[in-house]
């Protein structure tokens, strides 16, 4: 692990394409979705009404919130149908040798 590349968030072998879990990052509940096509980050409370995103469903690149039905591309956060009225906070991520860093 290179502490350089950011915060250690785990490894890729245990998130499992289709898969989503939640890590904490200080203050911060940060949920990782692997699509298969890429592993992405959102912030784990739904910005319309707080909600946890982890129950949320994947499909392909968006994720919809189970509480009140927003959906979200989990590539961008970008509100894709609502009720949220703005994007999903988002984070970069770092992959290197099959580790997860979130981006400085």
């Amino acid at each position: 692990m290179d502490s350089s590349q950011g915060r250690h968030l785990g490894q890729v072998n245990d998130l499992p394409a289709g898969d989503m879990n939640v890590v904490k990052a200080g203050d911060r509940e940060i949920l990782l979705i692997n699509t298969g096509s890429g592993i992405f980050a959102l912030e784990n409370r739904c910005i319309h009404g707080g909600c946890s995103l982890l129950h949320g469903k994947l499909e392909g690149e968006t994720l919809r919130c189970l509480c009140h039905g927003s959906v979200f591309d989990v590539r961008t956060g970008a509100v894709i149908d609502g009720p949220a009225a703005r994007s999903q906070p988002a984070y970069a991520l770092l992959v290197e040798n099959g580790e997860i860093f979130l981006a400085r």
